[in-house]
């Protein structure tokens, strides 16, 4: 995992790419293409928060995607969790991969209780790879009025 205020200008416009892709968006809350000023400017105030992490996989040579995690509570042990694969790339498995480093980084290095994620409803390879690894669906709501299903794992 390389955190995102570690890339270089190259890997932080790679993922840029990555995350305007219309494969990606398409299941973000902002469907907007962001600007490569926003983008960097984002990155840095990422540097002085404890609260928000991104990271970029690799395995071997390649990057394979993002893994990112937001409102991180030390305290509840609690956090939100995202990622999406490169889509440029295609790696056997990378779903089961991404999901697979964002719960040991979440409950073995931050030592975190509990994971959390959004979800739109029609995302049903998403849905499915959470429900493999044990994710429970903890509550709905609307967004941009799609229903998005809200899933977390408890590290008992």
């Amino acid at each position: 995992m390389i955190d995102f205020v570690d890339t270089t200008l190259s890997e932080k416009k790679m993922v840029l790419n990555w995350r305007n892709d219309e494969s990606i968006k398409k299941w973000m809350y902002n469907k907007q293409d962001i600007s490569i000023n926003n983008h960097l400017k984002y990155i840095e105030t990422l540097e002085n928060l404890n609260t928000k992490q991104y990271c970029i996989v690799r395995k071997d040579d390649n990057y394979i995607g993002v893994v990112y995690f937001t409102n991180i509570d030390f305290e509840i042990r609690t956090t939100d969790f995202g990622l999406y694969a490169n889509p440029f790339e295609k790696v056997a498995g990378v779903g089961r991969i991404l999901e697979e480093v964002c719960i040991k980084y979440a409950f073995d290095i931050l030592n975190l209780k509990t994971l959390k994620l959004e979800v739109f409803c029609d995302n049903e390879k998403a849905i499915n790879l959470y429900k493999k690894f044990k994710f429970k669906e903890s509550g709905k709501k609307m967004i941009d009025n799609k229903e998005v299903i809200c899933m977390e794992l408890i590290n008992e």
